[in-house]
């Protein structure tokens, strides 16, 4: 289960800019893939080293560099000067507990996402940090590990499918938002049938591992909170604050990508208020069911109470008792024995207490 804070301690006392990982080294070396378009020709590469994307930068063509290990602080660093950014835009990217953002430094808008993937083996949502970097006719993505939800686009941009081949890195841009907001709504449906699972399994049967699981799952809740809430302040910024870098047919494309995030919060609140009521469901299952096995054992325990009396009275060791003469004391002590215990349970459930 991912960290709701990661470790920075190994920051404290280093000057603005310093370049160290916080989070989970996913990679040692950073993989560099490189997709050349436009209208025309595509050109498609893994490069080995950093300086090579530099000769991208002033094509007239749409410039993808898609970077997996963010860990690798060379890379980083070589990739920042060769295009311009900000030594504080290199930390933030290596720094993958940052809150959704966008930033406009003029030439360049940078912005940070959360994309989430569903691990089916764990059964738990993990959370990657996407760094995208803006610019004139390039866009650069930064990402934790190897595998993303970006591979329908880069079919798309394979096969000239759809207007991405046809417009600019603006658009490129706006889909790379779209397919991780689109992703959210496959995390929540498998997030949603856990819960339909679970509110059955309320009802029936609830265990130690159905706690476990909302438990799990509220956590769950959080991470999807804590990435969707901010990027719909970061969609608002791209849509209204008319960068230069933004075309306005674009600015369309974003208000449609807005209206999903609000959907998606809309539908993890709602998650979230059924796992808070689960929770209250099953605390009132438990205390249901202890009062229960409470009431089995005091009506057990009343219905011994006379008997034990009656016990307790023939078990005094005195000398005159005259029922110990008799020959059918025993059997008549036991009958009545049973006889008391019979009319406690006739009351009991006239009283409906059974």
């Amino acid at each position: 289960m991912p960290r709701l804070v990661k470790r920075k301690s190994a920051k404290v006392g280093l000057p603005p800019g310093s370049l160290v990982h916080v989070g989970d080294e996913k990679l040692r070396e950073a993989k560099i893939t490189v997709i050349d378009y436009d209208q025309s020709k595509l050109q498609e590469s893994e490069i080995t080293k950093a300086e090579e994307c530099l000769v991208l930068k002033d094509k007239p063509t749409v410039t993808w560099i898609n970077i997996d290990g963010v860990s690798d602080a060379r890379t980083i660093q070589e990739i920042g000067e060769g295009f311009g950014l900000h030594p504080l835009i290199l930390e933030d990217i290596m720094n993958t507990d940052q809150r959704p953002k966008v930033e406009d430094f003029g030439n360049y808008l940078y912005i940070v996402l959360k994309m989430l993937l569903y691990d089916d083996g764990k059964g738990t949502v993990v959370t990657e940090q996407v760094s995208i970097v803006l610019g004139p006719g390039f866009v650069i993505s930064f990402q934790e590990r190897e595998g993303d939800v970006f591979n329908p686009i880069r079919d798309r941009i394979r096969t000239a499918r759809g207007l991405i081949r046809k417009m600019g890195p603006d658009y490129l841009t706006y889909a790379l938002i779209d397919a991780i907001v689109d992703n959210y709504f496959a995390i929540l449906e498998k997030l949603g049938e856990k819960i339909e699972y679970l509110e059955d399994e309320l009802v029936t049967n609830p265990t130690l591992e159905t706690l476990r699981e909302i438990h799990e799952l509220k956590r769950d809740m959080i991470f999807l909170r804590k990435s969707v809430w901010p990027l719909r302040e970061v969609i608002s910024k791209l849509e209204r604050e008319g960068s230069k870098l933004i075309n306005e047919t674009t600015g369309i494309y974003l208000r449609d990508v807005y209206d999903h995030t609000i959907q998606v919060i809309d539908a993890v609140e709602t998650f979230r208020d059924m796992l808070s009521g689960m929770l209250d469901i099953y605390l009132s299952s438990i205390s249901n069911r202890m009062n229960e096995v409470m009431k089995v054992l005091t009506i057990i325990a009343t219905i011994f109470i006379p008997l034990t009396l009656v016990s307790s009275v023939y078990g005094m060791n005195f000398t005159h008792m005259p029922e110990l003469d008799l020959p059918w004391s025993y059997p008549l002590v036991l009958v009545s024995m049973a006889i008391i215990a019979g009319l406690m349970l006739v009351y009991f459930r006239r009283k409906r207490w059974l």
